[in-house]
């Protein structure tokens, strides 16, 4: 591989990444508008899509979720810094986590087949004990809006990189243009824009990488080279690999799916009989994009792509510095932004999907229980607004990715053992999920900034697994799971017609 030289291309040119943010939209917003006219009759399609998802849909959204803009550019990124030790690290965990959803959901799916949210769960099973539900709805709010921010912000630093745009223009288009078409059909239109997504995601992720692999010689040539740099950089049990990244990130992972409402509103929307199928289908099928765009992180090792001077100490920064750097067609350059903007999409609409969900059901219905279907539906939209709003927001801000990234995965860490146990252990109680999910989330906040992130994760989940089950522990009562069955439809609400959502 010598001779290879990295240049800078020159930016494609802002009127370029202006058309393209918007010429994805429109076709977001064509798919978008069919499943409004076909599909949406009421605020109950709108946010659960009337419980009549299939098989295709629920595995293209999941999987289109669950590829965040961080889902693109890490296993790249993790591949460069540990050599295949980082993509298995990496790649594995990602399908596991979303696996790992399915006996939970199952059961709550069983238990509530009426449910909407995770927080209307809580609810119920801690009836009386409000503050349980607002720590819930507030932590999958505030997540929703950082998973919104982190997306918007990784696709604005790449498009900027790429056509010269200003990250806060990049930023702004795309929320409007989210917005636009999710606010059409709720959960029906993120389903369904997600099945086109699905294959703007796959189809691309593997033309790139065989793109960039000719570019340097050939995938031989790679290997080979990257084999002359030391055995360790192909080999997948580096323990540096497993305790600098392989651990934390699992952790983080399972944290994201199971108490994230994006994934509870599909388990709850699937058809039953297929949410089994689905999530096993959902989670297998990333491994496809992460193993093909990990190739690219060996062609950055096969390169000698200095990590400091290149990347700026960022190995996520790799794919879009290879892209505009090998002198590659602009065919080649579109596509990959257009994997990347895929990936902010979707995983963008689905989560203000999530914010609509829990804005109709855990905050807006039940301070207006008698609100109408027409102002619920037009509420459930402000909300999204709002969400998007504040994302943008703090993109313009100028806030780094990396601190996005960690607030995720705390505020999240601190709900899933007390999550966890609610679903499965009746002498669960409300103190014992309440008083010290906060407390958790207190003690992760304080040795995240101490200690650094590793020590941070350990520390919200070891507080929020231990003490809530000493806790339990000494409750001798046993929730009865067959009251979650009183939870009802928001179509049994008056004024439900398809005159108010036209």
């Amino acid at each position: 591989m010598e001779g290879i030289s990295l240049a800078q291309a020159a930016p494609l040119g802002p009127i370029e990444g202006i058309v393209t943010l918007i010429a994805l939209g429109l076709a977001m917003l064509i798919v978008s508008y069919y499943a409004k006219w076909k599909l949406v009759k009421n605020t109950h399609d709108f946010v659960i899509a009337g419980r009549k998802l299939g098989l295709g849909f629920g595995i293209a959204g999941l999987l289109s979720v669950w590829t965040w803009v961080i889902g693109i550019l890490l296993p790249i990124g993790v591949t460069f810094k540990y050599g295949l030790s980082g993509l298995f690290w990496f790649t594995v965990p990602n399908g596991a986590a979303v696996i790992a959803v399915i006996p939970f959901a199952k059961k709550l799916r069983r238990l509530m087949p009426h449910g909407y949210t995770i927080s209307e769960f809580i609810s119920a099973r801690y009836a009386g004990a409000k503050l349980a539900r607002v720590v819930v709805v507030a932590g999958i709010l505030f997540g929703a809006i950082q998973i919104v921010t982190v997306n918007l912000k990784g696709a604005s630093l790449m498009v900027a990189t790429i056509f010269g745009l200003p990250e806060g223009v990049v930023a702004t288009i795309s929320s409007i243009v989210i917005l636009l078409y999710i606010s059409l059909g709720g959960l029906w239109a993120s389903m369904a824009t997600s099945t086109l997504m699905c294959l703007l995601i796959m189809v691309p992720s593997v033309l790139v990488t065989t793109a960039v692999l000719g570019q340097v010689g050939g995938a031989e040539a790679v290997w080979q080279t990257v084999q002359s740099q030391g055995g360790e950089l192909l080999s997948v049990t580096r323990p540096d690999a497993f305790q600098n990244f392989g651990l934390t990130f699992a952790l983080a992972l399972i944290t994201a799916t199971i108490a994230g409402q994006e994934f509870w509103q599909v388990a709850w929307g699937i058809k039953e009989r297929e949410l089994g199928k689905t999530f096993f289908w959902g989670g297998g099928l990333y491994y496809v994009v992460a193993l093909c765009l990990g190739v690219v992180g060996l062609v950055g090792i096969a390169l000698k792509v200095d990590l400091a001077r290149d990347l700026g100490g960022d190995p996520a920064a790799l794919g879009p510095f290879l892209v505009s750097h090998l002198g590659l067609p602009d065919w080649v350059i579109y596509l990959f932004v257009i994997i990347v903007l895929s990936a902010c999409y979707s995983t963008c609409d689905g989560t203000l999907a999530a914010v609509s969900s829990v804005s109709a059901v855990d905050v807006i219905k039940p301070l207006f229980p008698a609100i109408s279907d027409r102002s619920l539906f037009a509420w459930t939209r402000f909300s999204m607004v709002l969400a998007a709003g504040i994302s943008v927001a703090v993109v313009l801000s100028g806030i780094d990715l990396v601190t996005l990234v960690l607030g995720t995965s705390i505020i999240r860490a601190a709900v899933l053992v007390p999550l966890v146990l609610s679903i499965v252990w009746s002498r669960m109680n409300a103190t014992a999920f309440t008083a010290w999910t906060i407390i958790g989330l207190i003690a992760g906040v304080f040795a995240l900034a101490k200690f650094g992130e590793e020590i941070g994760t350990y520390t919200v989940v070891a507080v929020s697994t231990i003490v809530p089950i000493v806790i339990a522990l000494t409750n001798s009562r046993r929730f009865d799971y067959t009251q979650l069955r009183q939870a009802q439809d928001l179509s049994e609400i008056p004024d439900t017609s398809s005159v108010a959502l036209r």
